[in-house]
């Protein structure tokens, strides 16, 4: 019995370290994907005149999920209702946050652009969505410095600390 026991212990801690380290490595990717979506949002609204819910439902078909899905929600709302954009978008970004890899560096950079959308003629939210570039760009760089860091030695750790728990409890 204390041998099942040591096996489930040593199999929990090191899908711990696993899924930690999956996070890791998701965050990169979803960050690439939102640099993505922003460029075809930029492309969809100064080249193709397209409004902003149409050019979310755009992005949305373009991109993997979970970061489609709120792009999704967005143009579907805004489609919907007459409400403000803003207040859209931080909900639909909170909604969606708990879903994602990503940090509160990243969200801060979304809501931060949530609220300079659509405020301005073409070329001053081609800045606004430059600038949103720039700073996913930094925080990208920091996710895969991080992910190389980071990544081999969760995985370890988990099997490690499960391994020595089961050390000391038999």
């Amino acid at each position: 019995m204390k041998w099942i026991g040591a096996m489930i212990l040593l199999i929990a801690t090191s899908w711990a370290g696993i899924e930690f380290a999956k996070k890791l490595t998701d965050r990169p990717k979803q960050i690439r994907q939102l640099k993505n979506a922003l460029q075809v949002m930029e492309a969809e609204i100064l080249y193709s005149h397209a409004t902003i819910a149409e050019a979310c439902i755009s992005v949305a078909r373009q991109l993997p999920r979970p970061v489609s899905e709120f792009f999704e929600k967005v143009g579907v709302e805004l489609g919907k209702r007459n409400r403000d954009l803003y207040e859209i978008w931080v909900e639909n970004l909170d909604d969606i946050w708990q879903f994602v890899s990503l940090r509160e560096n990243e969200k801060e950079i979304l809501r931060q652009f949530g609220r300079t959308l659509g405020q301005h003629d073409f070329i001053q939210q081609q800045k606004h969505i430059q600038l949103a570039l720039s700073h996913l760009e930094r925080e990208l760089q920091e996710a895969l410095e991080q992910q190389n860091r980071y990544s081999k030695m969760v995985k370890s750790l988990g099997f490690l600390t499960g391994l020595l728990l089961v050390l000391l409890l038999i």
